[in-house]
């Protein structure tokens, strides 16, 4: 059995078509089926019905399918691992973010990555959580920044640091002066621009007001922080982000609550029992490292 066996059947099994797989291995369509069939001969079982119009996995094929999947994970592994150089003059990182830390985290990170390990081509990606950790356990990501809970039992999390969400508006805004802590009564009262319902931060908004019985005046919606904050502080609504976005953008004033937005617990994910580059320990090092600054 070889590489590109494992290869050939797994992409058969993703395209349901044997046609449409060769187009995507860039191999002909008999090599394809000529390949498919050495496999299942040195397996002694078939692995694919034919029978219909769409190619279907077999029961065989479903319970190899997985074992190819992890096999083709850990083969990867091992040639980055012959490419990985300890001295980290070369080499590739994969990581991703959840979009919050895009705003505060990872000019500073990136910088100071590069002029340490210039060598090093970094491929940095913003996605959801759930995408993230998928990635991860199907090896196409190697360090993921995101928040606790880890909902994949195939990734590890280690914790970098607790950030509280604030209350924030612009040095116009007609509480900018205001020194007295916000009621819960009077946070009620503030128009709000908030992240829409496909980031985390507003999970954690929205179910801080459910708790405390508030229906937020809600006049805006926006999928991006940087917009956020140029609204905020050109304008008369307030927002809700990390403390360290206010901390990080002196346009931007943070405003005492008699009861204080949640914690949340940032964490970097990997894959559990997958390989560890020296680039990832690296950057895993760097963050730690950066987290202290931040005090």
């Amino acid at each position: 059995m070889l590489l590109r066996h494992i290869r050939y059947f797994l992409a058969v099994a993703e395209q349901g078509n044997f046609t449409r797989a060769a187009e995507v291995l860039h191999v002909s369509q008999p090599t394809l089926s000529q390949q498919i069939k050495q496999l299942e001969e040195t397996l002694q079982v078939e692995l694919f019905d034919r029978s219909g119009r769409r190619v279907q996995l077999t029961d065989a094929g479903q319970a190899w399918m997985r074992y190819a999947r992890l096999a083709l994970q850990d083969l990867e592994a091992g040639k980055r691992a012959i490419q990985d150089v300890a001295t980290l003059e070369r080499g590739n990182l994969r990581l991703a973010m959840t979009p919050t830390f895009t705003s505060y985290l990872i000019g500073p990170l990136v910088d100071d990555f590069f002029r340490r390990y210039p060598g090093i081509t970094l491929n940095i990606r913003e996605m959801t959580q759930d995408k993230m950790e998928a990635l991860l356990c199907d090896d196409q990501l190697d360090l993921g920044i995101a928040f606790e809970p880890v909902h994949s039992t195939d990734v590890t999390a280690t914790r970098l640091f607790t950030e509280r969400l604030q209350l924030m508006v612009g040095k116009g805004h007609q509480l900018a002066k205001r020194r007295a802590a916000l009621s819960v009564a009077e946070v009620q009262q503030v128009s709000l621009v908030l992240l829409n319902g496909d980031f985390a931060t507003r999970h954690y908004v929205d179910e801080y007001c459910q708790q405390h019985s508030i229906h937020p005046q809600v006049a805006m919606e926006a999928n991006a922080i940087s917009a956020i904050v140029e609204i905020v502080r050109h304008g008369q609504l307030a927002t809700i982000l990390p403390q360290a976005i206010a901390r990080s953008n002196p346009l931007l004033l943070p405003i005492k609550l008699s009861v204080p937005m949640p914690e949340r617990h940032a964490v970097v994910l990997q894959r559990k029992e997958g390989y560890r580059s020296a680039a990832s320990r690296a950057l895993i090092a760097m963050l730690q490292d950066q987290v202290k600054e931040m005090g």
